[in-house]
C-alpha cells in the first residue's frame, strides 16, 4: 500500500489505512490522498480532528435534513435511550415503532396503511420486490415475476436491488448473479430555479408502454425513482411523468414501486413526491432522510389489499419470511418521529420552498453559461453540474474539483464528472451562497477560466 499522504499521521488515521475498507472507494487511490477525519458537526458544518471546518455539501451522502448535532433530534434520542435502546419486532412491538408506522401512513397517499421496517434503502427495495413476487404467487399468478426498471436506475447494492437497477459500472460485475430485468428509456428534463428549460417524456413512456403491452402477463412490478434519479447524476423527470407511469401500470395490471429513498422527506420540495403527484404506488420505499441523517432506518409501505393476501394459518405458508435484526429500532424510530415533527412546519410554512428558490437562483447566476459546465440541473435541494471534459487525458475531472473543494472548506463527492450539490435543509441563504461560491472557487482552481 502507498505511504500515507502528508498531514494524516494520527493513530486513528493510521488505523483507518491499515484496517478500514471504504465503500465505493479505490483504496490505493484513497491511501495516496490526505485523510480527513471528522470529529464533530454543527448545523451544516463538519470539523475534522485538526480543527478545520468544512461545509457539508453532500448532506453526509444525501441524508442530513436539519443539520448536525440538532438539539431537538439529540433530545429525542436521549429520551428514548433512557427507556430502551433496542427491542425486537419479531413477535413483539414497542410504542415508538407503532407511532412511527402510523405517522408514515398518514403522510403517504391514502391507503398505504401497512409499514414494514428495515435498515436501509436497498433493504426497503428488497422488501418491496419480494412482497410483489410473493403476492402474485399467493394470488395464483406465479408467472408474474418479471421486473421493469428505468434506465439509469439505482436502488441499492443488494442483489435484488442491483437487478432492478441499471447503474452501469456500479453493478455490471455482478450482473450474472442478479435477477433478470428489463429497462425502459429515461425521460429528459432540464430545470433549475423552478424553471423547466427543456423536457421530453414521450419516448420514455412509449418505451414502457411497449414493454408492458408485450410482457405485462409475466411482469410483477415496475420500479422507478420518482422526480430525480440521484446516482444517475441528478437526472430529472418532467412534471406529470410519475402519474403517467402509474397509469400505465394500473392499465396493465402490474405493481408500481416508488423508490423515494433519496427524494423523500423534503429533498426535492414536498415531504413525499407521490403525495404531490397524486399517485398511490403499490409499494413506497423510504430511507435516507427518514431519520434526518442520524441512524439507519428504512420503511416499505403498502396497502391492506397486499397485506391481506399474506394472511392464513401457520401451515398455509403465506407468511412473509423476511426480516432484519434491528427492524424498527426504537432509537431510530424516535429520531424519525422528531424529524417529521420538525419537517412538516418547515415545508408547510414555505420556508423550505424559499431556501430552495434561493439555491436555484444562486446556481444559475454562478454557472449558467459557464463553458466549463455542460449542464446545470436543480430540483429542490438536489443539484448537479456536468463538467465539460478537458480532453481524453483528464478522466478524473470531478475528483480534481472535489479535492480543490476540500482546500476551500467544502466537502463534495463526484459522480464521474458530475458534481452533485446536496445540502442539508438547515443552511441559511448566506451558507447557500457559501456553498455555491466555494464550488465556483474549487472549479476555478481545478480548471482555470480561459
Amino acid at each position: 500500500m502507498p505511504a500515507q499522504a502528508q498531514g494524516t499521521t494520527t493513530p486513528a488515521a493510521a488505523a483507518d489505512l491499515r484496517h478500514v475498507w471504504h465503500p465505493f472507494t479505490q483504496m490505493r487511490e484513497y491511501a495516496s490522498l490526505p485523510t480527513i477525519e471528522i470529529a464533530s458537526g454543527q448545523g451544516g458544518w463538519l470539523t475534522d480532528t485538526q480543527g478545520r471546518t468544512y461545509l457539508d455539501g453532500t448532506a453526509s451522502i444525501w441524508t442530513n435534513v436539519h443539520g448536525h448535532n440538532d438539539p431537538d433530534l439529540n433530545a429525542a434520542l436521549e429520551r428514548q435511550l433512557r427507556k430502551v435502546a433496542h427491542s425486537t419486532m419479531l413477535g413483539l412491538t414497542h410504542p415508538v415503532g407503532s407511532e412511527l408506522a402510523s405517522e408514515l401512513s398518514g403522510l403517504a397517499p391514502s391507503g398505504l396503511d401497512r409499514v414494514f421496517f428495515s435498515d436501509n434503502g436497498a433493504g426497503a427495495v428488497e422488501v418491496a420486490l419480494k412482497l410483489s413476487f410473493q403476492y402474485w404467487q399467493l394470488s395464483g399468478r406465479p408467472e408474474k415475476r418479471g421486473v421493469i426498471g428505468l434506465q439509469g436506475g439505482y436502488h441499492g447494492d443488494t442483489f435484488g436491488a442491483m437487478g432492478a437497477g441499471d447503474s452501469g459500472a456500479f453493478h455490471e460485475r455482478f450482473r450474472p448473479w442478479c435477477l433478470p430485468a428489463k429497462h425502459f428509456t429515461a425521460p429528459h428534463c432540464r430545470e433549475w430555479g423552478g424553471q423547466v428549460f427543456s423536457a421530453d417524456s414521450e419516448a420514455s413512456l412509449a418505451s414502457l408502454r411497449g414493454l408492458l403491452e408485450a410482457e405485462a402477463g409475466t411482469t410483477a412490478c415496475v420500479i422507478i425513482e420518482p422526480s430525480v434519479q440521484g446516482a444517475a447524476g441528478m437526472r430529472l423527470q418532467p412534471p406529470g411523468f410519475v402519474r403517467a407511469v402509474a397509469e400505465l401500470c394500473r392499465r396493465h395490471g402490474v405493481h408500481l414501486i416508488l423508490d423515494e429513498v433519496f427524494v423523500g422527506f423534503g429533498r426535492v420540495g414536498p415531504i413525499l413526491v407521490c403525495t404531490q403527484e397524486g399517485v398511490r404506488p403499490d409499494f413506497l420505499c423510504l430511507a435516507k432522510g427518514l431519520t434526518a441523517g442520524y441512524l439507519p432506518l428504512a420503511a416499505t409501505l403498502t396497502s391492506d389489499a397486499i397485506f391481506d393476501a399474506f394472511l392464513g394459518s401457520h401451515d398455509s405458508g403465506r407468511a412473509f419470511y423476511h426480516g432484519h435484526t434491528f427492524t424498527g429500532n426504537p432509537l431510530a424510530a424516535a429520531v424519525a418521529l422528531e424529524n417529521i415533527r420538525k419537517l412538516i412546519p418547515l415545508v408547510e410554512s414555505g420556508v423550505l420552498r424559499e431556501r430552495i428558490a434561493f439555491f436555484g437562483r444562486a446556481l444559475g447566476e454562478a454557472f449558467a453559461g459557464d463553458p466549463r459546465i455542460l449542464e446545470v440541473r436543480q430540483r429542490g435541494f438536489a443539484a448537479a453540474l456536468d463538467l465539460a471534459p478537458l480532453g481524453p487525458r483528464e478522466p478524473r475531472l470531478g475528483l480534481r474539483v472535489c479535492l480543490k473543494a476540500r482546500e476551500c472548506g467544502l466537502l463534495l463527492r463526484p459522480l464521474g464528472d458530475t458534481l452533485p450539490l446536496v445540502p442539508p435543509f438547515c443552511l441559511s441563504e448566506q451558507e447557500l451562497s457559501e456553498l455555491v461560491g466555494r464550488t465556483a472557487a474549487a472549479l476555478d482552481a481545478a480548471v482555470p477560466r480561459a
